[in-house]
């Protein structure tokens, strides 16, 4: 079977992207339900030739290009689905169910690891070893790196790459570095619980609220003090619900956030300090408190020797490597980096809003930048790990 991907030109290969990326766009499906979006991602690369590999998942796609030649196995990845966002970009391929939106660009990774497809196709024959590609669901909760990994998916890998769209960085820049690049991702719900009174008699029970506020001033001083200046934390409560009347003191009072770290030393050290801080706080002033985790994906650290291999890759095909500033987003492609060697880095699409924002859109233009970046890092890579070497660049 003849492949789309030999039929394409540079400049028709971008349009096929564009034309990938904006069906995408109008069709967003939220973790868990990208049942269209897989359909469709399993017609694109079918049609171009590239086999289909079942591994059980109910959503999500894992393909391979290669195996003619013996050696390695490397993974790209790309995330599929979209938030729940009620899109206000005002663009004419806008999303087409309402409180649904690709808000955070894994429409452009789709599309991206799509022309990487097609491209590697072309030189299938050449590859000596696998690129194995992970189109990977429910990325917005966590879940979907786990999910993959259950699968077997990633028992041969050698490698993993993934990429994310950077709305800061001019189109051609990609931000590459070996290290911590984005954070862990923790989030937690405190139960305070006290005791209900009549407001004018406070001394009949023991307020909730009063030992909340103290828990949330007390937090303040983890990162200042628990935490070395040369490292990095952020505690956050975003929100505090308590009482439903002016004049009678809650039972109870719950607060909510999110911890940020980049390493699991700290990541541990203050998960540990939060939970006797809270517990601490609240049984000094009388109140019982209990903290409830919720478990997000590890800081994303990138392998130093595939950095440098994504480095040649970026000097070889023109573009511009930049040294990132770190994110403290969470990303669950770190549950990858937790099994085998991983880069993930940020390709410049200069959008006018961050990621998660209703108004999000980037520049088309840098798909086939990704698109040819997943490719060329990927036979770097079956060059690197294959002993008998990979395809020519």
């Amino acid at each position: 079977m003849t492949s789309k991907a030999k039929e394409l030109s540079a400049e028709a290969l971008e349009e096929e992207l564009i034309g990938i990326r904006r069906h995408l766009h109008r069709h967003p499906e939220l973790s868990n339900e990208e049942y269209g979006t897989t359909e469709y991602i399993i017609s694109l690369l079918e049609r171009a030739g590239v086999r289909i590999v079942e591994y059980g998942l109910s959503t999500g796609v894992i393909a391979e290009i290669g195996g003619k030649k013996p050696g390695s196995v490397i993974a790209l990845r790309a995330d599929i689905d979209a938030l729940p966002i009620q899109e206000e970009s005002g663009v004419s391929f806008a999303s087409l169910y309402p409180g649904k939106m690709h808000a955070c660009g894994h429409d452009f990774h789709t599309a991206a690891l799509i022309g990487a497809a097609y491209q590697l196709k072309q030189r299938e024959q050449q590859l000596q070893g696998t690129v194995r590609l992970l189109f990977q669901p429910a990325e917005e909760k966590a879940q979907g790196a786990q999910r993959i990994i259950a699968s077997g998916a990633l028992e041969d890998v050698r490698a993993v790459i993934g990429l994310h769209n950077k709305p800061d960085l001019p189109v051609g820049t990609i931000g590459i570095k070996g290290g911590p690049l984005m954070a862990a991702a923790d989030g937690f719900v405190i139960e305070v619980q006290g005791g209900s009174s009549h407001a004018a008699v406070p001394e009949a029970g023991i307020d909730p609220i009063v030992a909340a506020s103290h828990i949330v001033t007390a937090f303040q001083s983890i990162v200042s003090r628990n935490v070395s200046p040369l490292q990095s934390a952020v505690v956050s409560v975003t929100q505090i619900h308590s009482g439903n009347s002016w004049n009678i003191i809650p039972e109870k009072a719950v607060l909510e956030g999110t911890i940020r770290t980049f390493d699991e030393t700290v990541r541990s050290k203050v998960l540990d300090r939060f939970q006797e801080v809270a517990v601490g706080v609240a049984a000094a002033l009388g109140a019982e408190a209990t903290v409830r985790w919720i478990e997000g994906p590890p800081p994303v650290i990138n392998d130093p020797s595939l950095a440098a291999l994504g480095g040649e890759s970026v000097d070889a095909l023109g573009y511009r490597a930049i040294q990132p500033e770190l994110s403290l987003a969470g990303e669950d492609f770190a549950f990858y980096q937790r099994v085998v060697p991983g880069l993930f880095v940020f390709v410049g699409t200069e959008g006018s809003q961050e990621w998660h924002h209703p108004a999000f859109n980037l520049d088309e233009r840098a798909l086939p930048v990704a698109a040819r970046f997943l490719a060329d890092v990927a036979v770097r890579s079956l060059v690197q790990y294959s002993p008998d070497g990979g395809a020519e660049l």
